[in-house]
């Protein structure tokens, strides 16, 4: 369908790729990665055809299709959302019209004129379109579209230029859904969507029955999209077959041989200068000499490109805060409409928040998560009900705009080391270089970065010098696969509280236990990361699920060694692939529970054994309790282990 061969491209002084060979099949489902500035989006572009090529080739099949979706950029204006939308199909409608006028042809013309087989011949071609592409049901995808990407029906009718930047995208993205081209390119298609959306774009790419390449810096997204994966690595393109877990292992195993042979290289270059060396000035030697200075030239050196150093930051802990941390009570938040009406958002909502939580606040957009999250950080007051802070709780809140409040006079490195004057520069340096802010970066003035880095940089400040309660609005915007590996890892050994919201499923599956739905105006919670949450949602048996809605419960205290919550497999006809932290949780929970149940056969036959040698009647009552209570455990660990083995067996047939 699309071929590149021997392809190249430079970015001024700099070689971002070369040799690329690369050809697109009509079944192409690939993730496109790399690190930054390596020339991902660039070579998407190309594609695209929106750049060119500095050396070789790009050839393309007569008659394919290309849809391309940048990063940002898009915007739209002078019709509504629907008609915008629509307006994708109106090819469609000309050739309707077309055939309409076909039809008066062929009434006319004598069938045996040279006028009605040409009208006849187009006719049909035309009616064979409009087949295809199902004519009369355009409204309904349309519609379909829309609904997915997060539009409500009043939202059809506005006009476009309404709309924030990021909606203005979704348009753009609806558009090219509905086109359907022979090869879909979509840049960071993920970065504007809600968490609910992202999983309806994930459903959707499942079933196109086109081609698509897609940048994403969603793992999570990646594993469940695509079946081969891209890398543009040391200036050449590198194809790696399945998705992003398994192009990790690949990648692992393919830098292992090329150290190999780069060492192995190395070792025959320096022996032939050795050689060459010792005897160059011997009349004797002279043809040997030769003929390895000749096999040196020859040799096609092996370069080993500068790895980016991996970040394992800690977070200095906080002082401890008292067991709870946040006790909402009743809190009702109702905003006034232009109109006088009032909009309800939040209604008679209670929970608590205990030291050591790390909650996931999901829902969709506008349900009232940001509102929810600003209440908690004390920043805006609830209609009725209360938020009170517990002993010695000291938060901090990360918001989506927290660029707003630094300094534009402040100098990067200057400012971030004023708040954390006991960490090293170089472990400063090194944090801001995984927020993507290496070399002179990090001496700019905060003014002239943009809003997105400097969200970056917010985040990396917060990072260093954190209060013992963290509320963070998407703190995974604008960060890519490396700096959201550096949070996770952060936030997970941080010894203070968390709640977040995040539309990135394989963050919020690393690090949330708990799950506060905003639905309705009410907050749902679960237990568990949000793989168990869905599965509570889609119809988990009800001895499983934990729904709490206009009441008061405190959660369970948290175990030094908590095991992960374990919901019931699907059933084999609707098994929904896992992601990568789920399956690690459930094959961790599955080699405990292997080592666990000899233990406890153990435990129950000492305990046996000790019930049948009678002392008194009070020993006796006391060894028949713990006997009966080790094999209720034995029951509840087999049942567990049963349940977990049924769930591997099915990911591991699951396609």
């Amino acid at each position: 369908m699309l071929q590149l061969s021997q392809a190249g491209k430079r970015f001024g002084q700099k070689l971002l790729f070369e040799d690329a060979n690369w050809l697109i099949t009509p079944d192409e489902r690939t993730g496109l990665v790399g690190g930054n500035g390596t020339g991902k989006s660039t070579l998407l572009k190309i594609i695209a055809g929106v750049e060119s090529l500095d050396y070789g080739t790009l050839t393309r099949v007569k008659g394919m299709t290309l849809g391309y979706l940048p990063q940002d950029g898009l915007a739209m204006r002078g019709k509504t959302v629907f008609e915008e939308c629509h307006s994708v199909f109106d090819h469609l409608y000309a050739l309707e019209a077309e055939s309409i006028e076909l039809t008066h042809i062929l009434s006319d013309k004598d069938p045996k004129s040279k006028e009605y087989l040409a009208a006849a011949e187009r006719y049909s071609d035309i009616a064979d379109q409009l087949h295809v592409h199902d004519i009369y049901t355009l409204d309904s995808q349309v519609g379909a579209v829309l609904g997915g990407l997060g539009f409500s029906k009043e939202d059809w009718e506005r006009k476009t230029e309404e709309f924030s930047g990021g909606w203005q995208m979704r348009i753009a993205l609806a558009k090219l859904l509905l086109q359907k081209p022979s090869l879909l390119l979509l840049d960071e298609p993920t970065n504007h969507l809600d968490i609910e959306s992202r999983n309806w774009l994930e459903d959707y790419l499942h079933g196109y029955e086109n081609a698509f390449i897609l940048i994403s810096h969603d793992r999570y997204f990646l594993d469940v999209t695509v079946n081969k994966t891209v890398e543009i690595w040391n200036k050449r393109m590198q194809t790696y077959h399945g998705n992003y877990e398994k192009y990790v292992t690949q990648k692992e195993e393919r830098k292992t041989q090329l150290l190999n042979a780069y060492k192995n290289q190395r070792d025959r270059i320096e022996a032939l200068e050795a050689f060459i060396n010792r005897f160059r000035a011997q009349a004797t030697k002279a043809k040997q000499v030769q003929s390895r200075i000749k096999e040196l030239e020859k040799i096609e050196r092996i370069e080993i490109p500068e790895d980016e150093a991996t970040i394992h930051f800690t977070i200095p802990q906080p002082p401890a805060s008292g067991r709870t941390v946040i006790e909402v009570n009743h809190l009702t938040k109702v905003y006034p409409r232009p109109d006088g009406s009032d909009k309800t958002i939040l209604e008679d909502v209670s929970f608590q928040i205990d030291r050591g939580d790390r909650i996931a606040l999901v829902g969709a957009n506008g349900a009232g998560k940001s509102t929810l999250i600003r209440m908690l950080a004390l920043l805006e007051g609830p209609t009725s009900g209360e938020v009170k802070m517990g002993h010695n709780v000291l938060a901090d809140y990360f918001a989506q705009d927290q660029y707003k409040v630094l300094d534009h006079n402040a100098q990067m490195l200057d400012d971030i080391s004023g708040i954390a004057p006991k960490v090293p520069q170089t472990e400063l340096r090194s944090l801001l270089g995984c927020f993507m802010f290496s070399g002179d970066d990090v001496f700019k003035k905060l003014g002239v970065l943009s809003g997105g880095e400097r969200n970056r940089y917010a985040m990396a400040k917060m990072l260093v010098s954190p209060a013992n309660m963290l509320l963070l609005d998407e703190p995974t915007n604008h960060l890519d696969l490396r700096a959201k590996d550096v949070l996770l890892d952060a936030i997970r050994n941080f010894s203070g509280t968390v709640l977040f919201v995040s539309h990135d499923r394989y963050f919020i599956d690393g690090l949330a236990t708990r799950v506060f739905e905003v639905e309705d105006r009410r907050v749902h919670i679960y237990p568990g990361n949000y793989e168990d949450y869905l599965w509570r949602k889609q119809g988990g048996p009800e001895k499983v699920t934990v729904a709490i809605t206009n009441s008061f419960q405190a959660p369970a205290a948290v175990t030094s060694t908590p095991a992960p919550v374990v919901a019931p497999a699907p059933a084999a006809s609707a098994v929904k692939r896992l992601n990568p932290i789920k399956l690690k949780q459930l094959e961790d929970r599955l080699a405990f529970a292997e080592l666990e149940m000899p233990r406890l056969d153990d435990a129950i036959a000492a305990a046996e054994e000790k019930l049948g040698a009678y002392t008194t009647a009070e020993d006796a009552s006391k060894n028949a309790k713990e006997l009966e209570s080790l094999r209720e455990q034995r029951t509840k660990l087999l049942a567990e282990w049963e349940e977990v083995s049924l769930t591997l067996e099915e990911q591991a047939t699951a396609v």
